[in-house]
């Protein structure tokens, strides 16, 4: 060296960093997974919680596409004096001549109760009610036959009935043509409904043809519920105008509801719990850092000669704290994105289960890597500040 050239200082590159922070951390590979393992979890749970409740609002919308938002409900309310209100026979005939109307169906509480046999002990009706159905219904509501058929114009006529899905387990009757007891008459079984998503009274019943249950049944005629269908661009014009339709004199006993608000409010309520769930997921990410930090802390103590002799050779404090934080930059990131892999894999495994669309959304995933790096650099920055401020003597003395 010429007399009189002032040392300069090695720089090191992007790459170099990152070269000598993985080398740090492949010396411990059983530390380095340990701590990893403990951010990976949080992050997984993390990522889990949002896949599965974005995978359970997506499955929503899909049967909501499915199904149509365009429903609504015509029930009647309560009359002034507090008692049970009556919709009028000519209810659906007067819903049907709104021009937006694609279909309107009624279905009517008969009071009877089903039974598999006469000899079942009056009051054992399972919760199940017999509703009479106007051919139309099924159409009106999006519902499917699992097994059999719908009423026709003949069915609809003589004593046959059709199970709703979870009426059908419960009386433990499935194969048409089987007799059910109803109201003092035998009816014969011709048809098994789906579930019916959006109108789920349907399927803890047993629905009879409308003309067969003023027959058979003593049926009044009256509608209970009236399912209408309208142009999706009318549903809340026609909303409006459905209590003054249905029942002219009195609109205000008339209650009108849209079935697909209540299942995507069901979906709302569960969001409740989800937030408490990533909650609990930043608490294992907290935790997780934590173990990174004690990590780099007990990395500091072990490595004194390394960092004296690194000192002694010229590099400087900067580059030390360079050199730490990016290990635990490095730490923090594997974790995080093993994470992510494995949150993915919890979401889709559970979705596929239930038969979902599989969502993770990308803000989750960008989210969980970002906080676990922004966790790697805080709890890098003590070891790291700390194995600057070693002197090249005090780090060599202390080792020896």
């Amino acid at each position: 060296m010429r007399p009189g050239a002032r040392l300069r200082v090695a720089r090191l590159g992007p790459a170099d960093v990152v070269r000598l922070g993985g080398t740090g951390l492949r010396t411990r590979p059983l530390r380095v997974f340990l701590s990893a393992l403990g951010i990976a979890i949080g992050v997984a749970a993390m990522i889990a919680v949002v896949g599965i409740s974005g995978s359970g609002q997506a499955e929503v919308d899909r049967r909501l596409d499915a199904l149509g938002t365009n429903l609504l409900r015509v029930a009647p309310g309560q009359s002034l004096g507090g008692e049970q209100a009556r919709l009028p026979f000519e209810a659906v005939p007067m819903i049907r001549r709104v021009p937006p109307v694609e279909q309107a169906a009624a279905t009517g509480d008969t009071g009877a109760h089903v039974y598999r046999n006469e000899h079942i002990a009056i009051g054992r009706t399972g919760s199940l009610d017999v509703l009479a159905a106007e051919r139309g219904l099924l159409p009106a509501v999006g519902g499917r036959v699992h097994v059999g058929r719908w009423f026709d114009a003949a069915t609809q006529e003589y004593p046959a009935v059709v199970l709703g899905a979870r009426a059908a387990q419960r009386l433990d009757v499935h194969t048409p043509g089987t007799r059910l007891w109803i109201g003092g008459h035998w009816f014969s079984l011709i048809g098994v409904l789906e579930p019916v998503p959006l109108v789920p009274e349907l399927d803890s019943a047993a629905l009879v043809g409308w003309p067969a249950a003023r027959t058979y049944l003593r049926f009044d005629g009256h509608p209970s519920l009236v399912y209408v269908r309208t142009q999706d661009s009318q549903v809340a014009a026609v909303r409006a105008v459905l209590p003054a339709t249905a029942y002219p004199e009195k609109p205000d006993e008339v209650r009108v509801s849209r079935p697909s608000d209540a299942l995507a409010a069901r979906e709302a309520t569960e969001s409740a719990l989800t937030g408490l769930l990533l909650g609990l997921g930043g608490v294992a990410l907290l935790v997780g850092g934590v173990g990174v930090g004690n990590t780099m802390v007990i990395s500091v103590l072990e490595r004194r000669p390394e960092i004296g002799l690194r000192r002694a050779l010229g590099a400087t404090r900067g580059q030390i704290r360079t050199q730490f934080v990016t290990e635990s930059l490095l730490l923090s990131f594997v974790g995080g994105l093993g994470g992510t892999l494995l949150g993915t894999l919890i979401t889709a495994g559970y979705a596929a289960g239930r038969g979902w669309p599989t969502v993770v959304p990308a803000w989750a995933s960008a989210a969980g890597i970002g906080s676990t790096l922004l966790i790697g650099a805080l709890a890098g920055l003590y070891p790291a500040v700390r194995a600057s401020r070693l002197s090249p003597t005090e780090a060599l003395s202390r080792a020896g």
